[in-house]
């Protein structure tokens, strides 16, 4: 699994309210456990037994620091001490170290070289057979995994060598630059690219798969949602827009129907 993104967790500062919005908006359903001072939200896609995805609320002490509200995803490793060490030893950051989550694994917070943030974990072994989890690119999971850069070239070096992904198809965006997809094996995983002037700083962005885009967008806004780019063709066929949930957390959505 080293390499694979296996999780991605929404940090938020109205749970209820959040549950409530992406319960409507990707038909999640929402199971609440309670941990040591939190609870902590796993989204399920209906039908299936285990969650494609977290939340937890912020805490006080997250805000003062200023983390925002955020979508932040997780690499599987074969080794996450080792790996957050690796991050610090050439140029990035562990922003929480390596601490062990009972009965589900052992993960750590690191930022890479040029400041996006991302956790790596080295999970306990699930059950993942058939039936248990939807078929990836099916409606309510995510289907692509995307790093504004501060370089991407730069950045790909960085990751490549830490997680074994390969290239994939390079898209030209003119002004824009180079979009450089990326796969691990035959498996595509997401893409990369230099971010624009306007955009504060490095982050890494996620992809929710709708049955039909046009429809999503109309239920974000509707639900109290933001839609930062409207729905727009990429290459391979699919739409994609950028939202914003009414907490603040940015998001992105995806379908193959307009």
């Amino acid at each position: 699994m080293h390499g694979t993104f296996i999780w991605h967790e929404l940090m938020t500062p109205d749970p209820e309210a959040a549950k409530a919005f992406y319960g409507h908006l990707l038909g999640w359903e929402p199971t609440d456990m309670e941990m040591e001072g939190f609870t902590y939200t796993s989204f399920a896609v209906p039908g299936f037994p285990f969650g494609v995805a977290g939340m937890m609320g912020l805490t006080e002490e997250m805000k003062t620091q200023g983390i925002p509200p955020n979508w932040t995803g997780y690499i599987a490793v074969d080794d996450v001490d080792k790996m957050a060490a690796d991050y610090q030893s050439n140029g990035g950051v562990i922003c929480r170290p390596a601490e062990d989550i009972p009965g589900v694994g052992r993960f750590a917070v690191v930022a890479d070289p040029q400041g996006a943030v991302i956790c790596v974990m080295t999970p306990m072994m699930e059950d993942r057979s058939t039936g248990t989890w939807p078929t990836p690119g099916s409606a309510g999971t995510v289907g692509w995994n995307e790093l504004m850069a501060g370089d991407w070239e730069k950045a790909w070096d960085f990751y490549s060598a830490r997680f074994g992904w390969e290239k994939d198809m390079a898209v030209d965006m003119d002004a824009m630059g180079i979009y450089q997809t990326f796969k691990l094996g035959d498996h595509g995983i997401g893409g990369m690219m230099t971010k624009r002037p306007e955009m504060p700083a490095p982050y890494w962005g996620y992809y929710f798969i709708v049955p039909a885009i046009d429809a999503a967008v109309e239920k974000v806004k509707a639900l109290g949602g933001t839609v930062l780019m409207e729905p727009h063709p990429v290459p391979g066929g699919s739409w994609i827009a950028a939202c914003v949930d009414p907490q603040g957390a940015h998001f992105n959505l995806t379908s193959s129907t307009r």
